[in-house]
């Protein structure tokens, strides 16, 4: 009986820890914000991804060829398979000081030209490393292309304290 009791309660605890991210919010149109830097908040590390399958894939490397299984696993059909042809980025960050962050990805893709598009994900009292997932992927990327450049922000009551962004972003 105390043994079925501790594997409930320790059940519980790891699930309560485990969830599932929801989908960033899309953004009709981005507010432009002022730019306040601040050292307690800052980008460790980008890392994106670009899936097609039609493009051949010409490396035998393990994390890569690993990144293109991940990405495919759990697609049934083929219409599953090419709604996730696309980009997809995270953003490792930090913050010294405990608040209340928005991440923002603002991208452009191929078929928009000049045309800012932007996703968000909101932390409440954020606090140590972070990791962001944005995808744009979908009808998204059928329709519009691929992202030809991007830029992420970090903000905090209103204002930008850190980005950063390709070297295309202009």
């Amino acid at each position: 009986m105390r043994t079925l009791l501790g594997i409930f309660i320790t059940t519980i605890v790891f699930c309560s820890c485990s969830t599932v991210e929801v989908p960033a919010t899309k953004l009709e149109k981005a507010k432009i914000l002022p730019l306040e830097l601040q050292d307690a908040f800052q980008f460790r590390k980008v890392k994106m991804y670009f899936y097609d399958p039609s493009t051949p894939l010409v490396t035998s490397s393990e994390p890569v060829v690993f990144e293109r299984k991940r990405v495919e696993w759990g697609a049934l059909d083929n219409f599953d398979r090419t709604q996730r042809y696309g980009n997809y980025f995270s953003f490792f960050w930090r913050t010294s000081q405990e608040a209340d962050v928005t991440v923002r990805l603002e991208y452009r893709q191929a078929a928009l030209g000049a045309s800012v598009m932007a996703m968000e994900r909101y932390y409440p009292a954020a606090r140590g490393s972070v990791r962001s997932d944005f995808e744009v992927n979908g009808d998204d990327f059928s329709e519009f292309g691929r992202v030809t450049s991007w830029r992420a922000l970090l903000i905090v009551d209103g204002r930008i304290v850190a980005l950063t962004q390709s070297f295309m972003w202009r």
